[in-house]
């Protein structure tokens, strides 16, 4: 499938029945992105056919019909990508971010340290990898939240942020990660922030080794959580931020079978993330059989 610009299928499964509903994409989101602004439509610009108020940078959400994804129709292209998550949560950002949001910088603090949930993940996955495991997390910002990572022989970071990583974690790029095998490769909370989740867990899949555990890591959002098995929640999605995919248990099953992975076990974890409750969606998967 081709990556379009504006979503026509599904990013999960690749269904075409797709069901369409008008929202707006968040200005801190949008400036970054393509540099729009909100902008007040007054009388003193004349327009015959458009009502004065403020105008956002449109956007639809796109709800499967077939797995149940949610997801923003537009994909966002790597330079896109870059430039909104180019020093993810440092002093720039959080300033920038809170101009547009201002509740946002009390809410950032939370992030500064080890999310106390992680250890529920850990204990989940101890008995699954080895005593002193290899481990890679992909797209794991600066190792703060990396599972393991206290107890690993190593630990790798793959990110396109380009944030300093945390003591005990080493910061990779793809040629490093090629001359590496690893036990366990994780991905936690990024494909709901990525335009393309198939090419992520493409990649993904050629790092992995026979014996390679994959996590996949998603949140389970309130709108998927609260309406179980609908498939009629794209005009209750007004607005679009950083999570830019909505997953379903089917429609992340779905992304990793596409992949050439076959699942392993899937787990529901209820969490504390100290300044809301939520819950996430894991998955462990490995290579396919040949």
């Amino acid at each position: 499938m081709a990556n379009d610009r504006i979503a026509q299928q599904c990013i999960c499964c690749t269904s075409a029945e797709l069901d369409r509903s008008a929202a707006v994409l968040m200005p801190f989101v949008a400036k970054r992105v393509f540099g729009h602004e909100p902008v007040q439509i007054t009388q003193d610009w004349g327009l015959r056919d458009l009502q004065v108020g403020m105008a956002y940078t449109l956007c639809m959400s796109l709800q499967c019909q077939q797995c149940g994804v949610l997801f923003l129709d537009y994909r966002f292209s790597d330079a896109e990508m870059m430039k909104l998550y180019q020093g993810y949560r440092d002093e720039r950002y959080n300033r920038e971010r809170q101009q547009y949001e201002p509740g946002y910088g009390a809410a950032s603090q939370h992030y500064e340290g080890r999310a106390a949930y992680i250890a529920d993940v850990e204990r989940w996955l101890e008995p699954r990898v080895p005593a002193d495991p290899a481990i890679l997390d992909w797209g794991g910002d600066c190792g703060i939240n990396t599972p393991l990572s206290g107890r690993s022989r190593f630990t790798h970071v793959y990110d396109i942020s380009s944030v300093a990583p945390v003591a005990g974690v080493l910061a990779v790029d793809l040629d490093t990660i090629k001359r590496h095998r690893y036990d366990l490769i994780t991905c936690s909370q990024v494909l709901e922030h990525v335009a393309y989740p198939h090419e992520i867990l493409g990649q993904i899949a050629e790092s992995l080794g026979e014996d390679t555990l994959l996590y996949i890591e998603v949140p389970r959002e309130a709108l998927i959580r609260d309406n179980p098995g609908s498939k009629q929640l794209a005009g209750l999605k007004r607005h679009w931020h950083e999570h830019i995919n909505f997953f379903t248990e089917q429609s992340l099953r779905e992304l990793v079978l596409r992949a050439g992975l076959q699942v392993q076990e899937v787990m529901h974890l209820d969490v504390d993330l100290g300044w809301r409750e939520g819950t996430v969606l894991g998955l462990l998967a490995r290579r396919g059989q040949a």
